[in-house]
């Protein structure tokens, strides 16, 4: 009786964190939207249009960023696990937003470029196995 209510207890408490995590989460995509929205005047008023459209793509691309982690905190309440797809989706979003923010500050030769696109290729190589070849359940 004893490890069941440890066990009930533990489940609630995840629950618990989850729930404020994906909130937390949430509010910031929010506030993101918001601000993103409001920086669009930067890119009329920034003295090249590189360097708005530059704070644009960083915002969205963190946007997006936050979206697929809400997106795996969701899954994890509506499957209770993590499905490596989507850690495969958020991996890609990360790379190129790293990988627009270097091109951005001109500090990739083109050997770097190679290999981030590399990297790039290989996580959507990755997410499309994990998508061909699910695991499969336990009965």
């Amino acid at each position: 009786m004893n490890q069941d209510l440890l066990l009930s207890l533990y489940q609630r408490a995840t629950r618990l964190v989850f729930n404020l995590v994906v909130v937390a989460l949430l509010i910031g995509l929010f506030v993101g939207v918001g601000r993103t929205f409001l920086e669009l005047g930067l890119t009329l008023t920034e003295p090249t249009v590189r360097l708005g459209l530059k704070e644009l793509v960083t915002n969205v691309l963190s946007l997006i960023i936050v979206l697929e982690l809400v997106r795996v905190f969701v899954d994890y309440f509506e499957f209770e696990r993590v499905r490596l797809e989507v850690l495969m989706e958020i991996g890609v979003a990360l790379a190129l937003r790293e990988l627009l923010l270097l091109l951005f500050a001109e500090k990739l030769s083109g050997l770097d470029l190679f290999l981030w696109a590399l990297g790039i290729l290989a996580l959507v190589a990755g997410r499309t196995l994990a998508v061909q070849f699910p695991p499969r359940r336990r009965a």
